[in-house]
């Protein structure tokens, strides 16, 4: 009976060893799939910490969050940096202000509350996330706005915003990755390119 016991143990360890993955499993199971932005780490760590403490303000507003990430995951463009987790923050922050201003309209003043505790909760948030500063933005536009006049003088011809724009946010542009808000940088390259002729 022992011996009939190690051998079928010996038998599943040889099989272990030599089990055959193939080369597309192998790729679905690497562990190279693309980590969470860290805020989205944060808040649903905040989710578990949330209904331990019963802060039902908090709970509310991340289950809420969790549900628009993972309806954005199942549309073309998911959630997968902190700077879309901050639109979409700022967004709510918007939503919140905004039925904050109905309620107040319609009398209801213990919804008026709650919309304004939800929204610091958003704002919390939003906090929470490291943009890129002002002066940082405004030295790699000068860099970009500056190569665009020396190619003019060279004859090549001139630099729209867009062109700018795509030098300083697409693939190898210096602003490439970072946490940098879009409108920002538009606003900036619209401000040192002056008024178009």
């Amino acid at each position: 009976m022992a011996s009939l016991a190690s051998r079928s143990l010996l038998r599943s360890s040889i099989r272990a060893r030599y089990s055959y993955t193939c080369p597309h499993c192998r790729h679905y199971a690497s562990p190279s799939t693309p980590s969470a932005p860290p805020l989205l780490l944060r808040i649903r760590s905040d989710l578990k910490t949330a209904m331990q403490q019963k802060d039902k303000t908090r709970l509310a507003v991340v289950r809420a969050l969790l549900a628009d990430v993972m309806n954005a995951a199942k549309t073309s463009s998911p959630i997968q940096t902190d700077m879309q987790l901050l639109s979409l923050l700022r967004k709510r922050v918007a939503a919140a202000q905004t039925a904050k201003a109905e309620f107040a309209g319609a009398g209801r003043q213990d919804l008026v509350e709650q919309e304004e505790q939800q929204a610091k909760v958003l704002e919390e948030y939003a906090g929470g996330v490291e943009t890129l500063g002002a002066d940082s933005v405004r030295d790699s536009v000068q860099r970009v706005v500056e190569e665009g006049k020396a190619a003019l003088a060279a004859g090549a011809k001139a630099a729209n915003m867009g062109d700018v724009l795509k030098k300083l946010l697409g693939a190898g542009g210096s602003l490439e990755g970072k946490n940098v808000e879009r409108s920002e940088v538009a606003r900036i390259v619209k401000q040192m390119m002056g008024p178009t002729p």
